[in-house]
């Protein structure tokens, strides 16, 4: 990992230090578009072959209610644990509903704000290099809280055509009610225009390599009217530790994001006294006992450190960086948090890894990477609804504003909407709101 000096980075330095490892959409969009394309125009029949093709799964049948499939056996530990992450996740995401907002903005006049879930979502779960059940879990909770009606997973099968047990679980207990047999561009494709088997979805939601990414945003912009829920890169995460802070901790964090994938990031903000030599020490070591440990090595060439000066340093070059993942290792580390703006999830004090995210404390682990966190959210509750506002006017509300929107009516030239008002006012002459 390279080591960086913080108070001797040129602007260039600093803009090299926290862009992430580039993805060439231009070259992949190429070749997702005519998969998209194609899963329009023929459907299952087209997934079938994709999945054939790039998974070496030949399918009997592409997309099922998941009551038609029998439910999985795991062990009881196994189950366990998914059910306590379950009980957790449920717990935070419930506790996000918000009750509708009421406003009398001047007598006779209500405006109310409502939430509606959004009808029927799509659910992206990664298969490839790892089984990501616990995705599942962060997607379908949310949306069986919200009360989307359809619920569709799409998750690459296994040689067989089944679904693994452990997402199958988890998908069960959610609330899902489809499953796709599928990954790729073409699964998302699949429940962006819909097929026989798949119905279509209004949302798209889910982490993904750099193919699935692609189809998203292509997606969102084409005939299929589907949303996404944001742009998503590698993994990162951006560990800040005090000189207290135990190295074996320490690189294990950064090890954690980098076993991702080979494009994923990891970087170390070293406050004053801590023993760098010793965390890349510590780096090494623990890399080799990785099973993933080619794939994390390759993350590490282009993960860094960065040396600062200050807890106030610290925090700005974190900012700037906007991580996904957020770990405060320092003494104090509540004290740190309003001076945090950007990150997807931060993970504060010695006891909290960001293992406990991705699995089970109850926040969702789907979050904008590659620097979006300075303008997205994390998959939340409000990810599965759509805001609505209602407003209602008496005629003593009707009589008080009126006037004003008749005149800013007429200043616009748009006549009709002037009269809307002045006419239901039961005016002699409907142009007296001139």
């Amino acid at each position: 990992m390279k080591v960086y000096q913080a108070d001797n980075m040129d602007l260039h330095q600093l803009q090299e230090v926290t862009a992430r490892p580039r993805i060439d959409f231009s070259s992949i969009l190429g070749t997702v578009a005519p998969i998209v394309e194609n899963v329009r125009s023929r459907g299952d029949d087209a997934v079938m072959e994709y999945t054939a093709k790039f998974d070496r799964v030949h399918l009997d049948a592409v997309c099922v209610p998941i009551k038609e499939l029998p439910a999985p056996s795991l062990d009881a530990e196994t189950a366990a644990a998914f059910d306590m992450a379950y009980a957790n996740i449920a717990t935070f995401h419930e506790a996000q509903r918000s009750a509708p907002l009421e406003v009398e903005t001047m007598p006779g006049v209500r405006c109310r704000r409502v939430s509606r879930p959004i009808g029927a979502v799509g659910l992206y779960v990664p298969g490839g290099t790892a089984v990501l059940p616990s995705s599942a879990l962060m997607l379908a909770v949310p949306a069986a809280i919200a009360g989307c009606r359809t619920i569709v997973l799409a998750t690459p099968p296994r040689p067989d055509g089944t679904i693994t047990p452990e997402v199958l679980y988890c998908a069960r207990k959610a609330g899902v009610t489809h499953i796709l047999k599928a990954g790729g561009a073409q699964a998302v494709a699949a429940m962006a225009w819909g097929t026989a088997s798949c119905p279509k979805v209004d949302k798209i939601l889910g982490p993904g390599n750099q193919y699935v990414t692609a189809a998203k945003m292509l997606l969102q912009n084409s005939e299929a009217m589907v949303a996404i829920d944001m742009p998503a890169g590698p993994s990162e995460v951006l560990v800040i530790a005090d000189e207290a802070a135990n190295p074996i901790h320490v690189a294990i964090d950064l090890l954690s994001q980098a076993e991702h994938g080979p494009d994923s990031q990891a970087v170390l903000v070293a406050l004053p006294g801590v023993d760098v030599e010793t965390v890349q020490h510590e780096v090494e070591r623990q890399c080799e006992l990785l099973p993933r440990a080619e794939t994390t090595r390759q993350a590490l060439t282009h993960s860094c450190i960065v040396q600062v000066g200050s807890k106030e340093e610290a925090a700005d070059f974190s900012n700037r960086y906007a991580p996904e993942h957020l770990i405060v290792n320092v003494e104090d580390a509540e004290s740190w948090l309003p001076l945090l703006d950007n990150a997807g999830s931060v993970f504060l004090g010695r006891y909290t890894p960001e293992s406990v995210g991705d699995y089970a404390s109850g926040t969702n682990h789907v979050l904008p990477t590659y620097g979006y966190a300075r303008m997205y959210s994390g998959v939340s509750l409000d990810s599965f609804q759509k805001k609505m506002t209602v407003q209602s006017l008496s005629l003593e509300g009707l009589q008080k504003l009126g006037p004003a929107v008749a005149k800013m009516a007429a200043v616009e030239g748009l006549d009709a909407h002037r009269r809307a008002v002045t006419l239901r006012l039961g005016l002699s002459s409907p142009d007296k709101f001139d």
